[in-house]
């Protein structure tokens, strides 16, 4: 099983992500920001994964610092859960509709940290969440998974289907990038034989 746990403490939050690449789709999530949950909770049913995560942080602030360091340990449990990366497809990309919205995602598990973000949400918040906070997690995904993220939001007009079409795309680039390859089982998929 490609799976791993993460523990992330500092003076503003306290988190603890469980992943299994190879799971069911299960989730089991308290985060104390509801919306979060409900795209972590796409992530895994769509992703293919199972996935716990606890956060407990400084949400009398606001949301910022907790949906973040979730975004940054959930990037450091999949890098862990991968080792060296042999035997994975190492690409992967997804589009995915929610009624008018149309998103797609393209992911490279290369070793290098980049993210092209462009979601032009129609509103600055869906219920308490602000949608500035997913780029801030998917940043932090993406500095501690090591991957290259591109995120294209293509149409929409509600932000509430805007977001979960990017998560859901995510979560299925995400699972085809990290299945085994038989084509190429125990070889790193890459000239340079590291990732």
């Amino acid at each position: 099983m490609r799976s791993a746990e993460v523990r992330r403490d500092t003076k503003e939050t306290q988190i603890r992500v469980r992943v299994n690449l190879d799971g069911a789709g299960a989730a089991k999530l308290a985060t104390g920001i509801p919306f979060l949950e409900h795209m972590l909770d796409q992530l895994a049913r769509h992703g293919m994964i199972d996935l716990e995560v606890e956060a407990k942080g400084d949400l009398h602030i606001d949301a910022h610092h907790t949906v973040e360091d979730i975004g940054i340990t959930l990037g450091q449990a999949v890098a862990k859960a991968l080792g060296d990366k042999a035997g994975i497809r190492r690409y992967g990309h997804a589009y995915v509709p929610l009624d008018e919205a149309l998103s797609r995602v393209v992911v490279d598990f290369s070793g290098r940290p980049g993210l092209e973000y462009h979601v032009p949400y129609t509103r600055g918040l869906i219920g308490e969440f602000d949608v500035d906070l997913v780029h801030e997690f998917f940043q932090g995904f993406v500095n501690h998974a090591q991957a290259t993220l591109h995120i294209d939001n293509l149409r929409g007009v509600n932000a509430h289907h805007q977001c979960e079409t990017v998560f859901k795309a995510f979560a299925r680039a995400l699972r085809m990038a990290v299945e085994p390859d038989p084509r190429a089982a125990g070889v790193v998929p890459s000239t340079k034989g590291t990732l």
